[in-house]
């Protein structure tokens, strides 16, 4: 439980960020096609949890290189 609610923090945080440095970003958060899953059948894992987080990083890695050219 502690891996999840670490990498919980860990996503917070990088959402929180990019809603504050990169609002232009942010608004397309909702149509990332990587999601953590919500269906009632679907159980939260760790793995679903940092499969996001890594999404979310690498969209902000793309947005940061393809902006700063």
């Amino acid at each position: 439980m502690k891996k999840i609610q670490k990498l919980t923090q860990e996503i917070n945080e990088l959402t929180v960020r990019i809603e504050q440095e990169y609002p232009e970003l942010y608004r397309y958060l909702d149509e990332n096609p990587v999601t953590i899953s919500h269906k009632e059948q679907d159980e939260l894992t760790v793995s679903s949890f940092s499969e996001y987080l890594e999404s979310l990083k690498s969209l902000l890695e793309r947005y940061i290189e393809s902006h700063n050219k």
